[in-house]
């Protein structure tokens, strides 16, 4: 039997009511084109097939594939009642039919071309975009979660200061604000289903306002809240 266990539940329901209560499991959906001909990605101007992704609150991210293809995601988050996360949840057909529109919106000289993949998964989000950490059980059990889309990279860190606060040590990881502080609740459910839609509509609304916040969105910003897309 070990003695100490890490948690790595990412954005699935944690054993520990701490960590679900400050990890959002928002789903995030995308799109990959057929492979693009040599005039239609001439007609991009995207040359040196840089990553992007733009400005948006709720934005969108899109990359070339090594098979000349476009990955398209983002821009239309969705979380379900209770942070349901089943698998059936990753095939959307609306969701992926506004994600296409919004692909066109953004190439009109790619309108007509098709899309062979689509997929979902559910990304562990915060209020403040940022992971928690911590101990539990008498220090017996140590987690990280919460990394909000960014995890490929920031998760080796994770593992760094959990192994740390297993192992009792104080170290410049453990040390840091963002070790030391944790991003403040999710409300309970059936509160954290509504506020977590109007808080994606209020940021919709700011994306077709040439970003101007309302009310609820600078409550939030005041009170250091935010939502990742």
């Amino acid at each position: 039997m070990a003695r100490r266990v890490v948690l790595a539940t990412n954005a699935f329901p944690a054993p520990l009511r701490g960590v679900r209560r400050r990890v959002l499991p928002i789903w995030d959906h995308v799109l990959v084109t057929e492979p693009l001909s040599a005039a239609a990605w001439e007609s991009l101007g995207w040359r040196d097939r840089q990553g992007v992704t733009d400005s948006h609150n709720l934005f969108h991210y899109f990359r070339p594939t090594p098979d000349g293809r476009v990955l398209w995601g983002g821009g239309a988050p969705e979380y379900f009642f209770g942070g349901r996360t089943a698998a059936r949840f990753a095939d959307r057909p609306g969701t992926h039919r506004r994600l296409a529109t919004r692909f066109f919106a953004t190439f009109p000289q790619l309108e007509g071309t098709r899309f062979t993949h689509r997929w979902g998964g559910p990304i562990d989000a915060t209020t403040r975009s940022t992971p928690v950490f911590g101990t539990a059980c008498d220090g017996r059990i140590g987690y990280a979660a919460g990394f909000t889309g960014l995890g490929v990279a920031a998760s080796r860190f994770g593992a760094q200061v959990v192994l740390d606060l297993l192992a009792g040590a104080e170290t410049r990881r453990t040390r840091s604000a963002l070790v030391r502080t944790r991003p403040l609740p999710y409300p309970p459910e059936p509160l954290r289903w509504p506020l977590v839609r109007l808080t994606h509509r209020a940021l919709d609304r700011a994306d077709t306002t040439a970003g101007r916040r309302g009310a609820w969105l600078r409550w939030l910003d005041r009170h250091g809240i935010g939502l990742g897309s």
